[in-house]
């Protein structure tokens, strides 16, 4: 299981994931001649009770979810997608994108919920067990694309056509959070994540994207 080929995008509401990663699909297939599986957080591709979860925990409730609770979810969702969908795709060769992944956990709940990195980090460690013991399957490059707050909710609300979720519409003071925890995970994981300034032109912003995936296949 190569997990060279697993690549992770993050980054906090309205940075613009999703279209950097639909220009990296075809990048990379032309960079390194192997097929692309393209997955996401909450849920998984082709995972229907991953998809189940991640449609419990974007739906507005009345009722607030335990911040715990959500930790459990999330963590459950992440074990169905690992086996199931981020496993298999590795051992077969595949390059494996997954739009959101445990950092985003590290910053949501651990940051922005307040409940500490470490606490979400043991959590998770069983989720992202591999196969032999003590094996993590963990993304060997993950890029998180950063942008203030107040220009990433900007953006959503002005661009976004589908339903504003539960998370989009938590507090700026909550997003900030995130944010910061998301430059602290990059600071001290500098050899895995890789910051790109969101706040650039399209243009840019994809540019340094693909020269980044260029350099994780020298």
């Amino acid at each position: 299981m190569n997990q060279r080929n697993f690549i992770s995008f993050e980054g906090p509401e309205g940075a613009g994931k999703t279209t950097v990663i639909n220009a990296a699909i075809p990048f990379l297939k032309e960079l390194t001649g192997k097929d692309v599986l393209l997955t996401r957080e909450p849920g998984g591709t082709g995972n229907p009770l991953a998809e189940e979860v991640r449609d419990i925990l974007k739906k507005d409730r009345e009722t607030p979810v335990d911040p715990w609770t959500e930790v459990f979810l999330l963590a459950a969702s992440r074990r169905e997608h690992v086996v199931h969908t981020i496993m298999p795709a590795l051992k077969a060769g595949k390059i494996v994108l997954s739009d959101r992944y445990l950092d985003s956990s590290l910053a949501y709940q651990g940051g922005g919920r307040g409940l500490g990195k470490d606490a979400i980090m043991a959590v998770n460690d069983f989720a992202i067990q591999g196969e032999t013991e003590g094996e993590k399957v963990l993304p060997e490059l993950t890029i998180y694309l950063d942008l203030p707050v107040e220009i990433g909710l900007e953006r959503i609300h002005q661009n976004r056509t589908d339903k504003i979720d539960r998370m989009d519409n938590e507090k700026v003071s909550f997003h900030k959070k995130v944010r910061e925890t998301y430059l602290e995970l990059a600071k001290e994981n500098p050899d895995r994540i890789k910051v790109v300034d969101a706040s650039q032109s399209k243009e840019d912003v994809l540019q340094q994207v693909k020269d980044i995936l260029t350099a994780n296949w020298r």
